[in-house]
Formats: C-alpha cells, structure tokens, sequence
C-alpha cells in the first residue's frame, strides 16, 4: 500500500459496510451520515448491537435445544452406538481444536492490522498538531519582535535622529512597514484550540486501543486455554475438565458474540466516516477555522489558491522595504551619528531573523506538508500525512476489524461444536465407568482391578479355596490344600497369577491345567461361601453318611 496517494478512494469494504441499513430503536431508517453527536445516529449503532444480541439468545436456544434432545434419547443397540459415540467425540474434538486454532490465527492478524492502522492515524494527528503548534508559534514569536524589539530601536534611534526630519521620516515608514507586518501576521488563524482538540483526540485513541489490543490479546489466550482444557478432559477422560470445559465453552461464546457486536458497530461507523471524510472534517470545524482554509488543507489542489497567499506577500514586501531602509540609514545616517550603529544593526539582524521565520511559516502553511511525505532520512524521519492517516484507519484499521469479526463467528462455532460434543463424551465415560462397577473388583481381567493393583501395595497372600462346583459338594473339597503339591504346579500357577492379577494367590492342585484362571473371592465372598456350606453339610449329612 502506497504511503501516500494522489487522490483518496474508499475501499470496496468501506462502501459495503456503510451500504448497512442503519435503523434506530423503533426501526425508523436512519441517515447514514457519520455524526456521533448525533442521538439517533448513536441509535442505528446499538441497534446493531442488539441484533448480535438477539443471534447470541437464538444460538443458545439451538444449543440447550440440542443437548436436551442428546440426554433424552436412548440408544437400543449399545455395542455399536459406544463405538460410533466414541468415535464421533475423537473427531468432533479434531475439527474443533483446528477452527478454533484457525480463529485465533485469523484474531491476531486482524488485531495487529487494527493496531497499525490505529495507531498510524495517531502518529498523522501527532505530525499535524506539531505542524500547527509551530505555525503558532512562529507566528507568536514574530509579533513579539514587531511589537517590542522593533519598537525600542526604533524609539532610541528617533531621540538620535531628531536633528534631522528625512531620517524621522525613513523611521515611522518603517513603523508603518512594521504595522502592515503585524495586521498580516494578526490575520492568519490560530490554531491553539485545534491542537487541544487534536491532542486530546489522539490521547483518548490511544488509551482505548491500547485496551482494545489487550483485551482481543487476552481472549486469544483463553481460547487456546480453553481448546486445550477440552482436548485435555477428553484424553484424560475426565468429568472435571470436561465441566469446565462446558462451563467456560458457554462464557467463551458470550465473549465472541460481545466482541462480534462491538466489532460490527466500529466497522460500520468507521465506515461512515471514510466515505466521507471531508464532510465530516468541514462539519466539525466550521466554527473553530473559516471554510476556505479548510477545503485548502483538506483538499490540496493546485486549482485552490493559497488562502495565505496575500498576507506572506505583504509581509515579504514589507520586509523587504524595511532591509532597504535600514541599509540606506547603515550607508549614509552612521557617519554622521555614529551611536546610531548599534541600533540599525540590531534592527538588521531583527529582520533578517523574520524573513527566516517567513520562510519557514510559508513551507508549514503549504497544504503539502500534511498532503506529501518528503524524502525519508534516518534522523529525519517523514511524518505522516492527511491521506496516509486515512489509509491507516479506513484501509487497515477497517479490514482489521472484519477480520476480527471472523474471528469472533470461528470461535463461536468452535465452542458450540465443543458444547454439542460434550454430553456424548460425557454419557460415554459414564458408560464405562457404570460397566467397570459390574466386574468384580478382584477380576484379573478388570482394568481398573489391574490399575489399583499395579498403584497400591501388595498385600498379605490368602489361602482361597477350591471352587464350588456342585450343588451339594464334599467336605474333602473345603479342606485347605496339602502342602506335598509338587513345585511344577505351583510355579505353573503364580506365573499365570502374576500375569493376570498382578500377585500371585495358591488355589488347589486341580484347578490348575484347566486353561482358564481359577476364580477369586473377597472375604466377605468367602464368609458367605463357607456359611452356606455350612448349612448344606447340616442339612444333609444325615442322608448321606459318611
């Protein structure tokens, strides 16, 4: 982009965002014109506000819609719906971590191009107040040396030339002279009360942008936190993070549309204005500076005349005079009052600083000095210009802030998409966990048993007993085990033990070689066991006698 331009022409996006109908409160059209002091133009802008409102309660509608109807349903086949539901969690997690990285990218260069743009419209309001600060200044500084040093040369040289009436004479012409100067200075604007304005302007856009850029800086943050607290609960498989997730899934959703509306009424407004920016400008300074010097700066064009023209002319004529003079007094007036010298030099020297001063006041009120960049150098560096500022907030500034509108609707969809995926990853965690509680603990084909086991410490080994595979059984079979078994056996056993359990436990010679795991019992399985044992032993050990 061209650091300064012939002519200013508004960007497509500008004419479409200011194409937006613009209705206030009760949907009365509105005129489109950029005027922030204007109630009704203020209303057209929250009105666009309430329309993302409105979108945020419809897509939280949609979504509560949407979960009640995933927590209601039921699944007849199980097998498969876990399969599918596992597997659509897993992806839907993949595309929502990626949309959401892809927004955040799309959110930092559409804040760093907002930035660059804002604050090349503050450095052309800083380059502009300096400009006028030191016309007033110059012109400040010239009328005091008219009104006060000019005068008392002048006064001491009339008390020396009194003697001699031509010489009186050449000294009020150049009072005259003098007088002409300080009418033509007296005429040119003031500028003091538009350098307030522009200071204050540019402080103000500043310390908003400031907060502006932390503020979408400090989102991007909680976004990527939060994309990672999801993907994070999901391999972890925990209902904590995915609580949070869900939790700060909907906060992340009412930050996006929130900056979606505020950075729609920006685009919009801004828009206004860089359709028109001169008429805006004119508006605003009708009473502070007279027309035709503002079309002069504002437009720059080479059918305008110098609004100033007339008054530098005078003022260099005068000068001009006034140096012819006192040579003509320095050449034939000193041989005769030689005191007269020290006068006649001051006021030369007096001079030849205000003919400098000229020059200088006629390059700052040029309109090309805010209109064109001037060669840049390392320790003289080019301001900014009328027309880069325009570039920096209507073209950067503009495109910045839509794309930090996509951003805005990217996140959005990323957590609506995180939110839809949560409650199937939650049902299906809770499936788990409900058909780990139907395996018995000490299963050695438990994965949870296989878990504890390998965290907690071993424990004291038990004598179990042979299993139960009669309805009467034998009370041989509830004797505890012989120890004259063979190590083969044994050895046999506890390495299969170990490799389903964990630790190994002695079961009776029998059981072993059947290809399969022995079954285990808890103690309080074992109490149970050995009672109704108990029982069937009293119940029948009359019948069959030993």
């Amino acid at each position: 982009m061209p650091a300064a331009r012939v002519e200013y022409v508004a960007p497509w996006w500008v004419v479409w965002l200011h194409s937006v109908p613009h209705l206030g409160l009760r949907l009365q059209p509105v005129d489109s014109t950029f005027s922030p002091r204007d109630e009704s133009y203020r209303e057209s802008l929250l009105f666009l506000g309430l329309v993302a409102a409105i979108c945020l309660g419809l897509h939280l509608i949609l979504l509560a819609a949407y979960l009640v109807c995933v927590c209601c349903c039921r699944q007849d086949d199980a097998v498969q719906t876990k399969r599918r539901s596992s597997c659509c969690v897993t992806w839907t997690a993949v595309v929502a971590g990626l949309i959401c990285c892809a927004a955040v990218g799309v959110g930092f260069y559409g804040n760093s191009e907002t930035n660059d743009g804002v604050y090349q419209l503050i450095y052309s309001l800083d380059n502009a107040n300096h400009t006028f600060s030191g016309i007033d200044t110059l012109v400040s500084g010239t009328t005091q040396k008219m009104k006060v040093e000019l005068e008392q040369h002048l006064a001491r040289l009339s008390e020396i030339f009194a003697a001699r009436g031509d010489y009186i004479q050449t000294l009020k012409f150049m009072q005259q002279m003098a007088g002409n100067i300080l009418g033509q200075l007296s005429g040119l604007p003031e500028w003091g009360e538009v350098t307030a304005e522009l200071t204050k302007l540019s402080d103000q856009t500043g310390y908003v942008e400031y907060y502006r850029w932390l503020s979408y800086l400090l989102l991007f943050i909680l976004d990527l936190v939060l994309c990672f607290i999801a993907c994070l609960g999901l391999a972890k498989r925990s209902r904590c993070l995915l609580a949070l997730m869900l939790c700060c899934g909907v906060l992340a959703l009412l930050l996006s549309w929130t900056s979606l509306a505020a950075d729609t009424a920006t685009a919009v407004a801004t828009s206004d204005f860089c359709v028109a920016p001169d008429t805006f400008i004119l508006n605003i300074t009708e009473g502070q500076i007279r027309t035709e010097v503002t079309r002069y700066y504002l437009y720059c064009s080479q059918s305008l005349s110098s609004p100033f023209q007339q008054a530098l002319t005078i003022f260099q004529r005068s000068l001009t005079t006034m140096q012819i003079q006192v040579v003509g007094l320095l050449q034939f007036a000193v041989p005769l009052f030689p005191t007269a010298e020290k006068d006649l030099l001051g006021i030369q020297l007096l001079l030849n600083s205000s003919e400098s001063s000229l020059h200088q006041l006629t390059a700052m009120l040029d309109c090309r000095g805010l209109h064109k960049l001037p060669p840049r150098s390392k320790h003289h560096p080019a301001p900014l210009d009328y027309l880069d500022s325009l570039a920096g907030i209507c073209y950067d500034g503009i495109e910045g802030l839509l794309y930090l509108g996509l951003f805005s609707l990217l996140a959005a969809l990323a957590f609506s998409t995180v939110i839809c995926a949560g409650p199937r990853a939650w049902k299906h965690l809770t499936t788990r966990d409900r058909d780990y509680d139907d395996i018995d603990d000490d299963d050695p084909f438990n994965p949870q048993a296989r878990r504890i086991a390998a965290h907690n410490p071993p424990r004291g080994q038990l004598r179990s007993f042979c299993s139960y595979s009669s309805g009467l059984g034998s009370q041989t079979s509830l004797q505890p085990p012989a120890q004259t078994i063979s190590n083969a056996p044994v050895s046999e056993y506890m390495n299969q033990a170990v490799l389903f359990g964990g630790n190994p436990r002695y079961e009776n010679v029998p059981l072993i070689g059947r290809g399969s795991p022995p079954p285990t019992y808890s103690p309080s399985m074992r109490a149970t066991y050995l009672s109704v044992a108990d029982e069937h032993l009293r119940h029948y050990g009359n019948e069959f006698p030993a």
